[in-house]
């Protein structure tokens, strides 16, 4: 059995690339446009798709600064007006920025052994916009609460 010259492996290295690039360039053009940010329509579609059309606003409360001076980590807490029984409790609590470019930021699920639905956290904003706290509870209801917050250097390329 003989090997291959070096000539050839090169050659066949050199058209793989090749190859590869051309068909990586026209998967990019074939790509479909994608808005940058999402919108407050966008959001409200996936806040209806998430509840089922059955939010209310109350019993959730938003606290996050008027004004973030760097949209990379702005600090919020959401807390939900709950006992935490078995019959009455947090399931979990989604929020969502309607100017990001997925504006579901996180999804929070509560165990029956929670003893308070309150959680602190960072989140990244790309510009000044409404951020929405849904909270799903045990019974099957979702209850609502938003805040706007002024970002001056956006956190997500912005």
């Amino acid at each position: 059995m003989t090997l291959p010259s070096m000539d050839r492996l090169a050659l066949s290295r050199r058209r793989l690339l090749i190859s590869g690039a051309a068909g990586a360039a026209l998967m990019v053009v074939g790509l479909p446009a994608r808005p940058a940010r999402a919108g407050a329509k966008e959001t409200q579609e996936l806040i209806d798709k998430l509840t089922h059309g059955k939010a209310k606003p109350g019993r959730v409360t938003l606290r996050m600064p008027e004004i973030a001076e760097n949209g990379n980590t702005v600090p919020l807490t959401v807390e939900v007006d709950s006992p935490m029984s078995a019959t009455d409790r947090v399931k979990s609590i989604s929020l969502l920025a309607e100017g990001n470019p997925s504006p579901l930021v996180a999804t929070l699920h509560f165990g029956p052994l929670a003893a308070k639905a309150e959680v602190q956290l960072r989140i990244r904003l790309a510009q000044t916009q409404n951020v929405i706290a849904v909270a799903e509870m045990a019974d099957g209801s979702f209850w609502t609460a938003s805040h706007e917050t002024k970002v001056t250097i956006g956190g997500c390329g912005g």
